[in-house]
């Protein structure tokens, strides 16, 4: 059984490690916050104290944190993974990250003959509680063989997208339409809202009719009851839609909807939403009607 290194133990990265031990792994957790490892190391994991001490003890390293400056805080300088490889290492960075720095990782990683695989995920905080996440992995089919046992620790589906980088262009691609489809959902519900429509027989509708979607039957009920806990952030939505808009731009792809999603979540983020769940870009909406979704009144229409 192979010694399993994670870092970064956050919504995410937390109940993935605790899955990887209830399988049987030995797991060896880190993260910048010390106290976040407590719960594991009561599981019986080993606490490294630094991202080269996880990374020299593991044969699998897993790294998943929240953005492009969280990775290089782990991976580079004198006490990063990078410092701690030893040849034969396989690492997974499972953040959503820009393809062009998954690319430098992976060069990199190959400088310590150590094999790199993106394989950001999707699923939020509810799939990695229940071990069902989906990897979707870019990088040699032979180093995907070599992992899967662990990958399949913590989800119930694994696709391969191809070379190295494909893993993450397909999660941005993928959370372009997350906030697209939730942006929409958002904004149904303020229509229906406006003219007295009861939200929770709209939401009924939705999710049995054509406009049924993913968001409708993850964040529906969460907007009808006005419950924005957080499973997966709106700041960090925000980013992954910045980090598409990069890409498009870079690729010469058009993607209006794409940017009018970012806006939305962008207005979102600077009314101070951030921290709740991504679904509170309807609390924009609200603040335009000037009452809750879920506030029952007469309608409007003339």
């Amino acid at each position: 059984m192979k010694k399993v290194a994670v870092l970064g133990m956050g919504t995410m990265g937390a109940p993935m490690a605790r899955n990887l031990l209830e399988k049987g792994f030995e797991v060896i957790v880190y993260n910048r916050t010390i106290e976040k490892t407590a719960p594991l190391a009561a599981m019986g994991a080993s606490v490294a104290t630094t991202p080269k001490q996880a990374a020299s003890e593991a044969d699998v390293v897993i790294s998943m944190v929240s953005d492009d400056t969280s990775i290089t805080h782990i991976y580079d300088g004198p006490d990063g993974i990078l410092a701690g490889l030893r040849s034969g290492t396989y690492v997974i960075d499972s953040s959503t990250i820009s393809p062009t720095l998954v690319k430098r990782l992976a060069e990199d990683c190959a400088l310590k003959n150590a094999v790199f695989l993106d394989a950001p995920v999707t699923g939020s905080k509810p799939a990695a509680e229940a071990g069902t996440l989906l990897f979707m992995v870019g990088g040699e089919s032979a180093a995907l063989e070599a992992v899967r046992p662990v990958l399949e620790a913590m989800g119930s589906r694994i696709v391969h997208m191809g070379t190295t980088g494909n893993g993450s262009i397909t999660k941005l691609a993928h959370n372009a339409i997350v906030g697209i489809n939730n942006a929409a959902l958002a904004e149904g519900f303020s229509i229906v809202a406006k003219t007295g429509v009861n939200p929770s027989a709209f939401l009924e509708v939705v999710q049995n009719g054509s406009a049924g979607s993913k968001a409708a039957d993850l964040k529906g009920q969460k907007i009808v009851d006005g419950n924005f806990d957080n499973q997966f952030s709106l700041q960090l939505i925000l980013k992954d839609l910045k980090l598409a808009s990069v890409l498009t731009d870079s690729v010469q792809t058009p993607t209006p909807m794409l940017e009018a999603a970012k806006n939305m979540f962008q207005i979102g983020h600077a009314s101070g939403y951030g921290e709740e769940d991504l679904s509170a870009v309807v609390k924009v909406y609200e603040q335009w009607l000037g009452h809750k979704i879920n506030k029952g009144h007469e309608p409007t229409l003339e």
